[in-house]
């Protein structure tokens, strides 16, 4: 079977699995890309997951403005749209928040951290066709948390015993596509990726590295984030 129909099959289980966990207060929403943005992400498992990839880089979970909207990783709309050339119906969240709505492709809101990242790979490479001959982008978990005033909430602020239930699912999906990828390299985008990566990969034959986050929240990553994180790169043997 094609790597990218093992990728959406997989994809598939994660949806479901993560869809059985549950989650105390002060977490008041959630919302799964996998589900109401499912045509983007499944086209763009088809468009960026076919063959062997030498790296995957590794995200967290989705941003507001980011795959919360087009079900791509990092995926901000203009990155989506113009450079990986998908475009698709995106529907609703069960429960969404009226601080948080979810609009698609008509989001005018620029996800910073997406835009830096898919910007990089554009500039380096030209093509996205050419990025994925040996590149893909995942991120590790696909839910997104909200406390009852719409405020974020990342996986890592979730209650130790919500995060084992959470992570041992996401840690086996991290597995399954590294292995049908047959990766050579795992980096993590941040340091939470990182670790997730480091426990979850043990025993597994691929190396692990790390780049700066390109979150307009960290002050390092508003220093020339791009050209730290190539440098970063060629620091690992890659990218030289």
């Amino acid at each position: 079977m094609a790597t990218s129909l093992q990728l959406i099959e997989a994809a598939e289980r994660l949806r479901s699995a993560v869809n059985c966990c549950r989650f105390s207060p002060p977490i008041a929403l959630i919302y799964n890309p996998l589900d109401y943005a499912w045509a983007v992400h499944e086209a763009y498992l088809r468009k960026a997951g076919g063959g062997r990839k030498k790296i995957i880089f590794l995200g967290m979970n989705p941003g507001p403005f980011g795959m919360t909207q087009t079900g791509v990783p990092f995926g901000e709309v203009a990155a989506v749209r113009d450079w990986l050339e998908l475009e698709r119906p995106v529907g609703k969240p069960a429960q969404e928040h009226p601080k948080r709505p979810v609009t698609g492709f008509a989001c005018t809101r620029s996800e910073v951290s997406g835009r830096r990242l898919w910007g990089l790979f554009a500039s380096r490479f030209g093509r996205a066709r050419d990025f994925f001959e040996q590149h893909f982008v995942l991120n590790y978990c696909p839910l997104v948390f909200m406390e009852a005033g719409g405020r974020n909430l990342t996986p890592d602020k979730l209650p130790v015993c919500e995060q084992a239930t959470l992570f041992a699912v996401c840690d086996e999906h991290l597995r399954e596509v590294v292995r049908i990828l047959a990766a050579e390299w795992v980096i993590g985008v941040g340091d939470f990726a990182y670790k997730r990566a480091v426990h979850a990969l043990q025993g597994e034959p691929v190396r692990l590295g790390r780049i700066l986050h390109p979150s307009p929240a960290s002050p390092a990553a508003n220093r020339d984030w791009s050209g730290q994180a190539t440098a970063q790169m060629r620091a690992l043997g890659l990218w030289d």
